[in-house]
């Protein structure tokens, strides 16, 4: 989710036709991008996570997020096109419900199988995470890009509103990284945001006038993440207690 995606910034960006006017608001949608990124930054760091030491996990989350800015630019510009055509919407639906899935289906694998899928090909491994890094992104902007793209015919304004998110990403994912090694709950709590910004992409498809209030998007999500860092490691107490 992104802050331009909010209904209550409508009338603050209608309003805005000069670089002037929106200095002053840079800090507070710089906050907002903090904070509405969350659930899309977790899912990231989740990803990541299958990577083997932090330097590529690092250099995933830098490269894959630099091809989704790209993504996202492209999005913006041929949103009257592309956010017309149904099977756009469909597809990222699925494709979000399908990494809730997988993670699902993984929970009970031997763990000792991951180890020897990762170790097999990391350079395979390690491209196939910055493709799913990149179009996970570009999945979970199909429905702010749309809201942001309907409520300001600005582009250049769009399209800065899309970097503020990216870099905001960025810097989230890198502390969901740390966090999920902290927090076991933590990364079950973003799938299934991941899962619920997908059921929201398909109703809106299917029942094209049922409209899902973004507080209670925000609600779900806020109650997500205080299950997923409710308990920590036992590890991690030990650590700090020496």
């Amino acid at each position: 989710m992104d802050s331009a995606a909010l209904p209550a910034l409508t009338p603050i960006l209608d309003g805005i036709d000069r670089w002037a006017e929106l200095a002053p608001l840079l800090p507070v949608i710089i906050s907002l991008e903090l904070v509405l990124s969350a659930d899309n930054a977790v899912a990231l760091a989740a990803i990541t996570k299958n990577l083997p030491n932090p330097d590529v996990q690092r250099r995933a989350l830098d490269i894959g997020i630099s091809i989704a800015l790209i993504l996202r630019v492209f999005l913006i510009l041929t949103a009257q096109i592309v956010l017309k055509l149904w099977a756009v919407q469909l597809l990222a639906g699925v494709y979000l419900l399908s990494l809730f899935y997988n993670k699902i289906r993984t929970v009970n694998t031997n763990p000792s199988e991951i180890v020897d899928r990762k170790d097999s090909s990391n350079n395979a491994s390690f491209l196939r995470i910055v493709v799913l890094l990149a179009f996970t992104d570009l999945a979970f902007s199909i429905d702010s890009v749309a809201a942001a793209v309907a409520i300001s015919d600005q582009f250049l304004l769009v399209i800065t509103g899309a970097l503020i998110g990216v870099l905001a990403l960025r810097f989230t994912s890198g502390l969901f990284l740390h966090w999920l090694e902290i927090f076991p709950r933590l990364e079950m709590a973003g799938y299934i945001a991941v899962a619920l910004v997908g059921i929201k992409l398909l109703i809106s498809l299917a029942i094209p006038y049922f409209f899902v209030p973004e507080w209670f998007v925000l609600l779900m999500v806020f109650i997500l993440f205080i299950w997923g860092f409710s308990t920590k490691h036992q590890s991690t107490y030990k650590e700090y207690d020496s």
